[in-house]
């Protein structure tokens, strides 16, 4: 019995290395992908979407609060991979490790499912773990930027804003999608597939034409957001709103389509609305179609132990009605 003891304690050292290992290598490596794309913004270089900070915030959702030092050493390894560390990095480090926790902690604290099936948890994830808990680390490092003199003072709302949403859209894009994964449950039925192909093959198609085409056709996105909603809730939407944000997001740096002739700031300001508006649809929508679908089965499940019920009483009320002549007269029948 020692042994085994002996044997689990130096086993938790282990795991908790690999798994810190494994978050810091997720957070760089999504850190690399967000950097991909960039936009200017009041002097500064912003990336739209930062997929790091929804790679924090799942990971803390699935591994627990533990995992915040494999948050910190991917901090430290994307701004290795950026510029010199400094003195002033350590604010950034902070910031960026500090947010996601935030995010968690409020979120467990109401209760937050990651199964996302409830309508309160979508809320709680865009309201708690991106809109709220994200302003600490744009404000940490816009602020940062500025007194260190490497922004003027006058811009720094413009970074702030920037910074906040692309954290924010981090958070709403990517995390729904690696929670989702991680409880995806194939295989689905034939006819299902068939209708996920088909789903596949018209977003292929209608997103590039619709982040690509001079016309504002952004708009004709959404019916697929619904189509992939209503016939496979979260994990169709999510990944199509994903899709559609990557595509928007390389026509917006490429300056082609809806984004030509706009100003830098335009360009933010129509990128992030729409990004925002379908990750939004995508998480709520998705949320009420689920939670109409529990409530179906419930009142399914219910009707059917009613059903049950009810057979067994009248069964026992017709056993219990028969007369002592009835009875006489069919056990003479069964001799």
């Amino acid at each position: 019995m020692a042994c085994v003891v002996a044997r689990q304690d130096l086993r938790r050292p282990a795991v908790f290395v690999l798994e810190t290992l494994a978050v810091a290598v997720c957070y760089y490596a999504a850190g690399r992908l967000g950097l991909l794309r960039e936009l200017t913004v009041a002097g500064a270089v912003v990336s739209p979407v930062w997929p790091p900070t929804g790679v924090a915030v799942a990971c803390l959702l699935v591994f627990g609060l533990r995992c915040w030092v494999g948050v910190a050493l991917g901090v430290v390894f994307v701004l290795m991979h950026l510029t010199t560390l400094r003195l002033s990095s350590l604010g950034v480090v902070a910031g960026n490790t500090v947010a996601p926790v935030c995010g968690y902690l409020l979120l467990r604290r109401v209760g937050f499912r990651t199964d996302l099936s409830r309508l309160r948890d979508c809320l709680a994830l865009v309201f708690l773990g991106a809109f709220s808990a994200m302003l600490i680390s744009s404000s940490a490092g816009a602020g940062l930027l500025v007194a260190t003199g490497d922004l003027p003072g006058e811009s720094f709302w413009g970074v702030w804003l920037a910074w906040w949403v692309g954290d924010a859209m981090g958070v709403l894009l990517i995390a729904p999608v690696l929670l989702m994964l991680l409880r995806l449950r194939p295989p689905l039925p034939w006819t299902r597939w068939k209708e996920a192909a088909g789903l596949v093959a018209i977003a292929a198609c209608l997103v590039p034409l619709a982040t690509r085409s001079p016309a504002s056709l952004l708009f004709s996105v959404y019916p697929l957001l619904i189509w992939a909603a209503l016939r496979f809730q979260l994990p169709g939407s999510m990944l199509c709103a994903l899709f559609a944000s990557v595509m928007a997001t390389a026509s917006a740096t490429d300056r082609i389509g809806p984004f030509e002739n706009l100003s830098e700031v335009e360009v933010m300001v129509n990128l992030q609305a729409f990004n925002g508006a379908m990750a939004l649809t995508s998480l709520l929508l998705s949320a009420v179609i689920t939670e109409q679908q529990h409530t179906r089965r419930s009142v399914e499940r219910a009707c059917q132990e009613l059903v049950e019920v009810l057979e067994h009483l009248t069964a026992g009320e017709s056993a219990a009605g028969r007369t002592p002549r009835e009875e006489g007269g069919r056990a003479r029948r069964a001799d």
